[in-house]
């Protein structure tokens, strides 16, 4: 057998060598009951695959339907083969590639937003360079004492991402983040 062609342990060795691993958001229609979101994660922790993000709520509360956003790393060949392993779990109703949807709507990616929360300790001058930057970011304060404060941001990940960067050197004590809520821009639905 050809060195090249040998089975890494994994059903997806199969993969062009050429594909690059990509970062996609899927978005999961499923019933709002117990055990379904064990069983979405167990298809990737089955295979290997890491979730980079993961939010879970119930969105339509009358069907008592749940969407699952997760954000996932693969070559275009396995985010396929997630894709409909997942089709194929009894209680999805659907499975979006919101990266996907988004190119063919000649869109580079899907709208995506985090919420953080962002405790930051400090007096003096690093309290108020810390205000000072919360405003310029658009967070706001949503506890403060003369010790403390915490701060509520949303945006694209980088920007959380970036705010919880300057923070550290000011007194960053704690982080909460939510994970990514996406969709795509246009009037069509899931």
């Amino acid at each position: 057998m050809n060195a090249q062609l040998q089975p890494t342990g994994s059903a997806y060795f199969i993969a062009k060598e050429t594909e690059l691993p990509e970062t996609h958001t899927l978005s999961v229609l499923v019933d709002n009951e117990p055990g379904v979101l064990a069983r979405v994660i167990g298809l990737f922790s089955g295979r290997g695959y890491n979730i980079e993000s993961l939010t879970v709520s119930e969105t339509e509360h009358e069907k008592h339907l749940s969407r699952i956003t997760i954000v996932t790393r693969g070559t275009p060949h396995v985010l396929e083969q997630i894709k409909h392993q997942l089709e194929r779990i009894v209680p999805v109703h659907g499975v979006v590639d919101l990266t996907v949807r988004a190119r063919e709507l000649g869109q580079d990616r899907p709208l995506e937003r985090e919420l953080a929360l962002v405790k930051v300790a400090g007096k003096g001058d690093n309290r108020v360079e810390a205000l000072r930057l919360a405003d310029a970011f658009r967070a706001s304060v949503i506890d403060a004492n003369t010790e403390h404060f915490i701060f509520e941001i949303t945006g694209k990940g980088s920007k959380v991402d970036q705010f919880i960067a300057i923070m550290k050197p000011l007194g960053l004590v704690e982080i909460c983040r939510t994970g990514v809520a996406a969709m795509n821009r246009g009037p069509q639905g899931m």
